[in-house]
């Protein structure tokens, strides 16, 4: 069984429903996992999403604000999700597959602006959250099927995961302090960081544009926020993993794009 995974912070799936199903034609990913859907569960929009051929749904919103959700074209049972930092704000949802494998969809918070969590509630947030993602992949269990992580991360922590490491080192998404506990995080269950596995370390790639940039292209000061995780005993059935660049350019895009990995189960 092969198997393609998708993940996209939408940044609404109502607003961009008509992306949703290009990238579905398009890319004809398995698994969908979209974040900042910003649509409260009563009002998903399941019906178009169903007719895409994703019949299987897992969601959980909040109006106008964070927002999670899978969308699959195979049954799957649902795992309970996690509140971390204490907050019921939908953050999180996962599912387990027929086949055994278990897929979490993340959304890590921004940050706010300023990097300093004594300054600044909302980094301290990001902070505490990641630290609770630290201890939550360190007590995932090391064996069944596998695990996949997916979600808009909100930190890139590569030096060309950015388009200037020495300008972003005081930028959130990008501090050391972030970096540092995303690494910790990764550490923690040995997650395999699917496009980095593909795409040389050395080699500049990124899956979010701002929209105050007037030309994002010409300009091209991306940040990798976007990631998909496997497990280690699922590396040698990793068969790509890419960011789908092209999809910043569609008509009212998302400022993040699809990032995709197959796998061969």
């Amino acid at each position: 069984m092969s198997l393609r995974i998708a993940s996209w912070n939408i940044n609404s799936v109502r607003m961009r429903i008509e992306l949703l199903r290009r990238l579905a034609e398009d890319e004809a990913p398995d698994v969908i996992c979209l974040q900042e859907t910003k649509v409260e569960d009563d009002k998903f929009p399941h019906l178009e999403i169903g007719a895409m051929g994703y019949p299987h749904r897992e969601v959980r919103g909040m109006k106008a604000y964070n927002g999670v959700a899978i969308l699959s074209k195979h049954p799957f049972e649902a795992i309970e999700p996690e509140n971390w930092c204490g907050r019921n704000d939908s953050r999180h949802v996962a599912v387990r597959l027929s086949n055994g494998l278990e897929v979490h969809d993340i959304y890590i918070p921004s940050g706010g602006d300023t990097p300093d969590p004594a300054e600044n509630d909302k980094f301290a947030h990001k902070l505490g959250f990641l630290d609770e993602l630290i201890d939550w992949s360190g007590r995932l269990p090391t064996n069944g099927t596998g695990r996949v992580v997916v979600g808009d991360f909100n930190v890139a922590p590569l030096e060309h995961d950015v388009w200037s490491h020495k300008q972003l080192l005081k930028v959130v998404s990008h501090t050391p302090v972030e970096v540092e506990r995303l690494q910790r995080m990764q550490a923690a269950h040995d997650w395999v960081d699917t496009v980095r596995h593909f795409v040389p370390a050395e080699e500049k790639i990124y899956s979010w544009w701002s929209y105050r940039a007037r030309d994002w292209a010409k300009s091209d000061r991306g940040r990798r926020l976007d990631h998909i995780w496997v497990s280690p005993n699922l590396v040698d059935r990793l068969r790509s993993a890419s960011i789908l660049k092209a999809a910043r350019g569609w008509e009212k895009a998302s400022d993040h794009v699809p990032v995709l990995a197959d796998l061969d189960l």
